[in-house]
Parts: C-alpha cells; sequence; structure tokens
C-alpha cells in the first residue's frame, strides 16, 4: 500500500513539474517575442516555441530513458525543471533530469545510455534549425516585433547575442533561405531557430568530459579511468581560464561576455557534478560500432559547443 501512494505522488510529482514547465517555456516564449507574458491573451503566442522545447527535452531524456530499459537498468521518468524566464533564465527552463535508481553492470551499459540522449536531442536540434532556416519568413517579420525598425537604415547592434557555434554557422550559412537572414541578436524571435540553438547548447553542456555528464559516461567508456581523470581536468582548468580570461572585456568595456560563466558552471562541475567518474562493475572493452558513435559524439561536441554563449552588448 505504501509502495503503491508512493508511485501515485510520484507520478503527481513528475506531472506538475512537466506542467510547471510548460507554463514557464510558454511565457519565455510570449517573452521572446516582445509581448508581455503576464497578460493572459498573449499565451498562445508561446505555444510553439514551448511544445518545441519540450520536444528537445523529451527526446534528449527518453533517449536515456529507453536505453536504460534496454539494459536493465532502473530510472526514474524525466524530472523537468521549470524556472520563471523573468526571475532566473530566459528559456522558462533549467532543463530535464532522470535519475538512475542502480548502477549499469557494464561498460557498454554505461556507454549506450550516456550517448543515446545527446544524440536524440542533437538530431531534434538539427531538424529544428533545418526546418527554421529553410521556412525562415522575409524581414517583415522582425518589423511585426519591432516596429521601430522599420524607421531604421539598420538593424541595431546591441541586445543580446547567441554565440555561434560551428554547425549553427554552417547550417546558417549554407541552406538556402530567404533573402533576410536575422542577426544573432535578433534570433530567438524566430522559436525553431531559438530552440534549435538552445537544444546544441545543452547537448554541447551534456557533453562536457566531466564526472558523470553524458561526456564524462562516453570517455569513461571509451577510454578508462586514467583517461577520464586528465581529459577531465585539462576541460575544468580550460574552463576556468577561460572564464578568468573573459573578466577583462568586462571591466574594460561595456560588453559582458557569458563565458565569464564558465566560472560558476566551473564550480558546480568540481562541488557539485565531480571531476572523476565511479567505478563500473565490469569494465569491458567497448565494440567497433560503439567506439565510432563515441567519435561521433565528440565531434557533436565540437560542433555544437559555442565558446560563449552569451554576448549582452548595451
Amino acid at each position: 500500500m505504501i509502495h503503491k501512494k508512493t508511485k501515485i505522488y510520484q507520478s503527481i510529482l513528475y506531472g506538475s513539474l512537466f506542467l510547471a514547465t510548460f507554463f514557464t517555456t510558454t511565457l519565455a516564449g510570449v517573452q521572446w517575442l516582445n509581448r508581455d507574458p503576464l497578460e493572459l491573451s498573449n499565451l498562445p503566442f508561446g505555444f510553439q516555441y514551448s511544445f518545441l522545447i519540450l520536444i528537445f527535452l523529451l527526446s534528449h531524456e527518453f533517449g536515456h530513458f529507453f536505453a536504460a530499459k534496454y539494459h536493465r537498468v532502473e530510472t526514474t521518468l524525466p524530472y523537468f525543471i521549470p524556472a520563471p524566464p523573468f526571475l532566473i533564465n530566459p528559456f522558462g527552463t533549467m532543463g530535464a533530469l532522470i535519475r538512475m535508481k542502480s548502477t549499469p553492470r557494464t561498460t557498454s551499459a554505461l556507454f549506450d545510455i550516456g550517448i543515446a540522449g545527446p544524440i536524440a536531442g542533437f538530431c531534434v536540434s538539427l531538424i529544428f534549425l533545418l526546418v527554421g532556416f529553410l521556412t525562415l519568413p522575409t524581414k517583415d517579420y522582425i518589423f511585426t516585433i519591432h516596429p521601430e525598425y522599420r524607421e531604421l537604415s539598420m538593424i541595431p547592434s546591441n541586445g543580446l547575442y547567441f554565440g555561434d557555434s560551428l554547425l549553427f554557422w554552417m547550417v546558417k550559412n549554407l541552406v538556402p533561405t530567404s533573402d533576410f537572414i536575422p542577426p544573432m541578436n535578433e534570433i530567438y524571435h524566430y522559436p525553431y531557430l531559438c530552440v534549435g540553438w538552445f537544444g546544441l547548447f545543452v547537448t554541447g553542456l551534456n557533453l562536457m568530459p566531466v564526472g558523470q555528464l553524458d561526456g564524462g559516461h562516453i570517455v569513461f567508456a571509451m577510454f578508462g579511468k586514467k583517461i577520464h581523470r586528465i581529459v577531465a581536468r585539462i576541460f575544468f582548468f580550460t574552463l576556468i581560464l577561460t572564464g578568468l580570461i573573459s573578466i577583462i572585456p568586462a571591466i574594460t568595456s561595456q560588453i559582458y561576455p557569458a563565458s565569464i560563466g564558465w566560472l560558476v558552471w566551473g564550480i558546480i562541475l568540481y562541488f557539485v557534478v565531480k571531476l572523476d567518474h565511479p567505478e563500473t562493475a565490469v569494465i569491458e572493452s567497448l565494440s567497433t560500432n560503439r567506439k565510432l558513435l563515441g567519435l561521433f559524439s565528440i565531434i557533436i561536441f565540437i560542433i555544437s559547443f559555442p565558446p560563449i554563449p552569451f554576448i549582452d552588448i548595451p
């Protein structure tokens, strides 16, 4: 009876967090369109953005979930993390996570569970970007969001910029679009492009080769504990150094590069995620196909990760 009640409470928790995240991402979608998110009649304007970002999060987390089920590793359903866009971050969510209740017994199982989420999320993000650029509206669309731009000779260069990753830059420049491609300080007004960029960014974060992040699972399974320790520390100190270097332009000018945030992320990695990966019960050599897939995930990390994710120019 107690076990049944626990399952009911967990189901309520899963559902409540999902609905809360749907609400906060809807508010974020409204806000990205320069509308008042607290005005009830504006909520439908945020639905497309909300649906897209939830699809991305679901694809990533259920990639992990189904891989865990395949290897008979007990796991929770996804816990969605809502974030009011005007209080915490503009995307309306801090992501989602599942928690493994048992430990993968082999490095192959660890590898499969670790890589399934990023691969699924990457594919969905790439599809969103392709759809976004292939269906890009004309310049008149930006005037519906910023009517004041009609009176200007060019779109202002101030505001919040999304940093280019190599893949985003390639898609933007290689996919045929309309005559107008929005600059990176206006890209978030386009739901497919905004969520596609967000998906690549989150995929890059998860593929960091540290601790029990997805990238940490992959590197540990592919190369073993010793190499994982070395790679994790090199990456950690590079992250800290990048954050420290970014303080210089923040002090000497009004430009705020969000790579300063890598200092905060580094602290989270060190104290919360931890740099090292715990041992797996059975250490085994991965199959050739898994090794090739692992190399592909490293390529995904390189082309998806924006070293400077945000720049705020007043």
